[in-house]
C-alpha cells in the first residue's frame, strides 16, 4: 500500500485530481491531506467533498480549516479567503463542512512518518503541544519566535521525518528538506506555483503544476489576508 500526502490543495480540484493520476494512486492506497483543503482556490467544496467521502482519504486540521470552525462559533470573523470559500458551498453544504472539519486530528503518526499541518515544538511530547503551534496561527508562530533562538525544524529530533506544509518556504515551486528529517510540501499551487505530493515509504516527490495564479484573480488587497 501506497501514501500519498499531499500539500496544501486551497480548492484546487483539478490540480489534485491530476496529481492522484500521476501518483498512480489506487483505491487501496491512502491519501493524505496536510490541512488547508479550502480557501484561495476555486472549488473548496469538490475538494472537500473528496476527503469527506473517499473511503482511503484523510486530512489533518490546518488553519484555515480552524478559521471556519473558530468563525461559526462566534470566536472570529471570516477573512476574504473564507468568505470566498464559504460562498462556493450551499448553506446546508456549509454547514455539514464546518461539522467535518471541526473533527479533523491535529497530528497523524504514520509507521514511517509524522504528519502536522505546520510546526511541532522542539522537546515537548504531542501530547504537550499547543494547537496554535500544530495548525501555525500567528499566535503559536509568535511562541516558538519568542521562545527559542533557531528555527523549529533545525531542533527537530525525533526518530521519524517529519512532513508539514502551511508555509512555502523555498517560494520556486519546490518542497523545503532540511536534512532529510523535515519536509515542507507547501508549494504555493493556488498562488501559482505547484501542488506536492509526497509518497511513502520511499518519500518520493511528485508534482504537478497550478493551472493559474487563482489568488491573484480574486484581488484581495495582501493587507486582509494572512496565513
Amino acid at each position: 500500500m501506497k501514501q500519498l500526502v499531499i500539500g496544501d490543495i486551497h480548492g484546487c480540484f483539478e490540480e489534485f485530481l491530476e496529481l492522484l493520476e500521476k501518483a498512480a494512486i489506487g483505491p487501496s492506497d491512502e491519501i493524505i491531506s496536510i490541512g488547508d483543503m479550502i480557501d484561495r482556490g476555486p472549488n473548496s467544496p469538490a475538494v472537500l467533498d473528496f476527503f469527506w467521502t473517499a473511503t482511503n482519504a484523510s486530512s489533518l486540521f490546518g488553519n484555515h480549516e480552524r478559521k471556519h470552525v473558530m468563525a461559526w462559533s462566534g470566536r472570529g470573523g471570516l477573512t476574504p479567503s473564507q468568505v470566498l470559500a464559504r460562498d462556493q458551498f450551499s448553506p446546508e453544504g456549509y454547514s455539514q463542512a464546518i461539522e467535518y472539519m471541526a473533527a479533523l486530528p491535529h497530528v497523524l503518526d504514520l509507521d514511517s512518518a509524522l504528519l502536522v499541518h505546520a510546526f511541532l515544538e522542539p522537546r515537548l511530547t504531542l501530547e504537550e503541544q499547543d494547537e496554535r503551534v500544530l495548525v501555525g496561527t500567528l499566535g503559536g508562530q509568535r511562541h516558538l519566535e519568542h521562545t527559542y533562538a533557531r528555527p523549529w525544524w533545525e531542533l527537530y529530533k525525533r526518530a521519524k521525518p517529519i512532513i508539514v506544509g502551511h508555509r512555502d518556504y523555498t517560494g520556486n515551486g519546490q518542497p523545503f528538506v532540511y536534512r532529510d528529517r523535515v519536509f515542507g510540501i507547501d508549494t504555493g499551487c493556488c498562488k501559482g506555483g505547484r501542488l506536492t505530493g509526497l509518497l511513502l515509504p520511499e518519500f518520493r516527490i511528485i508534482q504537478v503544476p497550478s493551472r493559474k495564479n487563482y489568488w491573484a484573480d480574486a484581488r484581495v488587497p495582501e493587507d486582509q489576508e494572512s496565513d
